[in-house]
């Protein structure tokens, strides 16, 4: 859309106005949705579910930026490091749109906040989607189906795939329309307010100490020496755990961590792992 103006001179000039946003239809996020169910199947262990979150976001990242610069930028902002429980995931992408759609049209909105939330959200809502899909429902399901299943029943496998997808899928696409609704309305009024960068500074705390409990409890490092013999010898062990429980799990991950920071491939981290694993179990170091 041009406006005609006028010079000092009185001569006629065009002038472009501001193109409006696209808005985001309904459609649009059905589309979300649909794609998120790739969040299962691309998956790799340097960025984990990148490829995945940045394949659901390209309708709506081509609708809302017109210019190939615009659009690579986008793209390449959501290849970053991602991973959360994916039958959750839609509400990240929901409030990914929402603030996409907010910086298509505000030249004032810092886009690096959209990183910042993916990155703050990720963390407590795999902490409350494991401990409900996996850690709960894939439970009750598989209780149900292997009941029937073992009777000779049909219904046993038909009951299981039932009781775990029907509410993950029906919960997958309400939480899309939710996580939009959150972007464009609660998102936009804590930006306005300056409360945005307390918002994500909380919830990167919550996540980091989700995380630190997810290492402490998935991390199983034990040494099975003893000083000593007979009755009378102490556990190397016991005198570890004297000293801190979970003392050698937060050194390994301080060790990856450490690693990581130095910029080391995620692979040769993985392969240093399972080497060092290995040879401590066979020279009896690791149990």
């Amino acid at each position: 859309m041009t406006t005609k103006i006028s010079n000092d001179n009185g001569i006629k000039q065009e002038e472009k106005s501001p193109e409006k946003s696209p808005e985001i239809s309904k459609k649009d996020l059905n589309r979300l949705f649909w794609r998120s169910f790739q969040m299962e199947f691309s998956w790799n262990y340097e960025r984990q579910a990148s490829l995945a979150y940045t394949y659901a976001m390209i309708p709506i990242l081509k609708k809302l930026y017109k210019k190939k610069g615009d659009l690579s930028a986008a793209l390449k902002r959501h290849l970053e490091f991602f991973n959360t429980t994916p039958h959750i995931v839609t509400m990240i992408l929901g409030i990914s749109a929402a603030m996409e759609k907010q910086n298509a049209t505000d030249s004032k909105f810092d886009s690096s906040s959209i990183n910042t939330v993916k990155a703050s959200l990720m963390g407590p809502l795999a902490g409350i989607g494991d401990s409900f899909f996996w850690g709960t429902l894939r439970l009750i399901a598989t209780g149900i189906g292997t009941s029937l299943a073992l009777k000779g029943n049909i219904l046993g496998p038909i009951l299981f795939l039932l009781v775990f997808n029907v509410p993950h899928i029906a919960l997958r696409y309400i939480l899309t329309k939710v996580g939009y609704k959150m972007g464009t309305g609660f998102l936009k009024k804590l930006q306005e307010n300056g409360t945005m960068g307390n918002l994500t500074f909380g919830a990167a705390i919550l996540g980091l100490m989700v995380i630190g409990g997810m290492s402490a409890d998935m991390i199983s490092l034990d040494v099975p020496l003893k000083i000593g013999s007979g009755e009378s010898a102490t556990a190397v062990q016991d005198i570890l755990d004297g000293i801190m429980p979970g003392l050698l799990p937060l050194a390994a991950f301080g060790v990856i961590y450490w690693l990581l920071g130095k910029e080391v491939k995620a692979t040769t981290i993985l392969i240093g792992i399972a080497v060092v694993s290995i040879l401590g179990a066979w020279a009896g170091i690791f149990s």
